[in-house]
């Protein structure tokens, strides 16, 4: 084994330990995208949890975002307000972005995507 391989082997194991340690958190994995992943959604809440390590999963969502599917985690952290979005494609597990949302972003993301359901629901 490579000592590139047995350094990969030990991060990929710590991140399956830390993710583990949190598992209720609110999941909306619809499942006409999820058979399209790759990486299962524990494997991706490892990833996001090594990314942000100090925070808290607070919900996953499997999307499509610009072509690609992507696990969405809001994670909170303690003392910090706000929300770090951190997105892990489900194809790769690799993280691929991560951006920190004031409440006031929140809210006005969660307008856009009701709204954006409730257009397609009337189709």
């Amino acid at each position: 084994m490579t000592r590139i391989t047995a350094i990969l082997t030990v991060v990929t194991l710590g991140c399956a330990v830390a993710a583990s340690a949190q598992t209720t958190y609110k999941k909306d994995i619809p499942a006409e995208l999820a058979k399209d992943a790759k990486v299962d959604e524990a494997t991706a809440a490892a990833m996001a949890k090594a990314r942000m390590p100090n925070a808290t999963i607070r919900s996953v969502e499997l999307e499509r975002e610009h072509g690609r599917l992507v696990y969405s985690y809001d994670m909170t952290i303690a003392g910090k307000s706000g929300v770090e979005e951190v997105n892990v494609d489900a194809v790769t597990g690799k993280v691929i972005g991560t951006e920190h949302e004031t409440a006031a972003n929140e809210k006005a993301e969660a307008a856009r995507e009701a709204a954006a359901k409730n257009s397609s629901k009337k189709r």
